[in-house]
């Protein structure tokens, strides 16, 4: 693939990128509101459950401007001197907007109308073939001690089908908490930017043009999605969201992973099983996107593992999930969601910086360091420190001692205080009490982006994803 770029002019490209991501978010953004308010209109919102802190239903259907983002963005780019090569030699581009289409459907009806979980798996995988029948598949792999090992047609198809199926639900599951999944995906696609743009610019590899225009334009549709989804949330972004946002990022570890020969990077003389061995670091964050978006990949991973260990269904809802934990500790909704944000960043711009220089001894040290750190904000609330009594009025109040006690109240007592109110009629029955909710809880979410939505309140345990 011959694309027109100036050669050895970095600048222009760049901002060409840029653009595109602008662009992309501004769509976005744009698009929201007039969304939200098509989805309060058609009533795609879900009821509020006992557990929720919001007061109000909230509209989902947020895929539809983060698909218009995802259009707008590709047209830009095609008109742009320095990325419509992408599209005039590479059939990838089309590829991506024909699964996403496809799974931006899906999500939406299911948004609208809860379709069966059979139904949204089969769709995943369709949108997955749709894009393989393209040309958007995995070619070969580099396995460390063997070399380059090419696969069949049938190998391809089923690798790339599993990896896009894996990260949808890995994306959908961590959707549980406003603004946790856009900015998520959001900085593992930055991070995805930045390793697939050095293999471009620093080692002329042209095929990796396609997955740094994919990163561009999904770091475009989460920033322009984000302002609306941070807590408390206008809007979810849904099912056609959030698989969307899964659909891309997959797409664009398939657009480099097993298309990049290692040959053509020429680091490392000797035979080729010797240079793939060598250059394993360069090919870490490429192997499979679980390595930048390893916490909701853990996530799904010990979902079905305490799912299936208690006997329910590996796509059964539930309140187990990390950011679900992260609230139990203690944590806040906005510094559960930062604390994601951190381990995300983390693992995602850790592995690039690993795999450009694998033989550093600081980089190890630094993201030893980052993690202590984050263990330390992990454990925060369970080591709350509090202050002598002479300072207590310097402080805020959750860092004073407690010198009140409050008795504990019988439920009993409680009953009969709200009988003797409404006069003692036995005829008539109390109201149904909220039952207690952490605060921070906003929509929880926690099911797969094929599991199923409960239709009946005594089995309303959780809901599925915005």
């Amino acid at each position: 693939m011959g694309l027109r770029w100036p050669a050895n002019s970095v600048g222009q490209p760049v901002r060409d990128y840029l653009l595109t991501l602008c662009v992309t978010a501004a769509v976005t953004y744009l698009l929201t509101g007039p969304v939200r308010k098509f989805a309060i209109a058609i009533g795609a919102m879900p009821a509020i459950r006992a557990r929720d802190v919001h007061r109000e239903p909230t509209p989902r259907l947020g895929g539809i401007a983060m698909f218009g983002g995802l259009c707008a963005g590709l047209i830009v780019a095609d008109h742009l001197f320095n990325l419509n090569g992408v599209f005039e030699l590479s059939n990838e581009p089309r590829a991506l907007l024909s699964g996403a289409a496809l799974i931006w459907l899906i999500g939406v009806l299911d948004d609208k109308f809860e379709i069966d979980a059979l139904i949204k798996l089969g769709g995943q995988m369709i949108a997955a073939a749709v894009m393989v029948i393209q040309g958007l598949t995995i070619l070969w792999l580099p396995i460390p001690g063997v070399g380059t090992v090419a696969l069949t047609q049938w190998q391809g198809t089923l690798l790339t089908v599993a990896l896009v199926v894996i990260t949808i639900n890995a994306v959908n599951f961590v959707d549980g908490l406003d603004g946790l999944a856009a900015g998520m995906v959001c900085i593992a696609s930055a991070a995805f930017f930045l390793y697939t743009y050095r293999l471009w610019y620093g080692y002329g590899i042209e095929a990796a043009a396609p997955a740094t225009l994919f990163a561009a334009i999904l770091m475009g549709m989460c920033l322009g999605f984000l302002p609306h989804n941070m807590h408390p949330a206008r809007i979810f972004m849904g099912d056609s969201g959030s698989m969307l946002i899964g659909l891309v990022l997959a797409a664009g570890a398939i657009s480099v992973t097993g298309q990049v020969d290692p040959d053509a990077m020429k680091l490392f003389e000797g035979s080729e099983r010797q240079a793939t061995h060598a250059m394993l670091p360069v090919f870490i964050p490429l192997l499979l996107p679980l390595t930048i978006i390893a916490i909701p990949a853990a996530d799904l991973v010990l979902a079905i593992v305490r799912r299936t260990w208690n006997g329910q269904s590996p796509f059964a809802a539930d309140r187990g999930h990390l950011h679900h934990r992260l609230l139990e500790i203690g944590h806040s909704h906005s510094r559960s969601v930062l604390i994601m944000y951190f381990w995300s960043a983390l693992i995602a711009f850790g592995a690039v910086g690993y795999s450009v220089h694998s033989a550093s001894l600081w980089i190890v040290l630094v993201i030893v360091g980052l993690s202590a750190v984050g263990l330390v904000l992990l454990l925060m609330p369970r080591f709350t420190p509090r202050a002598p009594r002479w300072a207590e009025a310097f402080v805020p109040p959750r860092y004073r001692r407690r010198t009140v006690h409050e008795e504990p109240v019988d439920a009993d007592e409680v009953t009969s205080r709200g009988q003797q109110r409404s006069g003692g009629s036995h005829m008539a029955s109390p109201a149904p009490e909220r039952a207690a909710v952490p605060v921070g809880v906003s929509g929880v979410n926690g099911a797969t982006a094929i599991g199923p939505r409960s239709r009946f309140a005594d089995r309303d345990r959780a809901d599925s994803s915005r």
